[in-house]
């Protein structure tokens, strides 16, 4: 089985125990996040999370090189996993602490149902039940370098574009999502904008 490693998957404490589904996406156990996460990954509930800030503009964000799956693509503002008895709002405001170092406000689900498969070109598996959520800043970013390396705001519509022309420079479940939310279709509030504008480097 291989393992993957703590400072990969985010500077979270180690024995940190993510949630098993079945099929029905009822929850059957737990296992430790470390040891789930190989080439046969089991289904377990996961979510993502769209930052917003009070522009109306949404948070992408670069994943680390030192991740093992998927180093260097650009993705949604974060991810994370609820821990066994911990409600999907509280994990995701846990998680934006952990990962960015923000507090988040108006958590919101927006697609309670997606659920997807991936396999990186290492052959990790992601294999999750994962909520997607928007969510208003408050604060100053302070995001983790063992998460992220570049981050930018940009405008959801041109950002949805963007992932439909070019899926290959984003991750597989934010390619999905976009395609469920749907917000290509939407007006620029903004007005034509570059979808990474002097993006931040860590």
């Amino acid at each position: 089985m291989n393992k993957v490693d703590r400072a990969a998957l985010g500077g979270e404490p180690i024995g940190q125990r993510v949630v098993l589904l079945n099929e029905h996406a009822v929850p059957i156990g737990s296992a430790d996040k470390l040891m789930v996460h190989n080439t046969s990954t089991a289904l377990h509930l996961a979510f993502s999370c769209y930052l917003f800030d009070q522009s109306g503009r949404v948070l992408v964000t670069r994943r680390a090189l030192s991740k093992v799956t998927w180093p260097g693509v650009w993705t949604n503002s974060f991810c994370g996993h609820p821990e066994p008895g911990e409600a999907l709002e509280a994990a995701v405001e846990r998680r934006a602490r952990q990962e960015l170092g923000v507090e988040v406000r108006g958590v919101r689900v927006v697609d309670p149902g997606f659920r997807y498969r991936a396999v990186d070109a290492g052959g990790i598996v992601e294999n999750e039940v994962c909520p997607v959520y928007t969510a208003t800043i408050s604060g100053t970013l302070s995001p983790h370098p063992e998460e992220v390396m570049e981050w930018a705001w940009v405008d959801r519509s041109s950002l949805a574009r963007a992932v439909m022309s070019t899926p290959f420079v984003f991750s597989p479940w934010m390619v999905l999502q976009m395609r469920r939310l749907q917000w290509a279709s939407e007006p620029d509030p903004t007005g034509p904008e570059s979808v990474f504008p002097g993006a931040v480097r860590t």
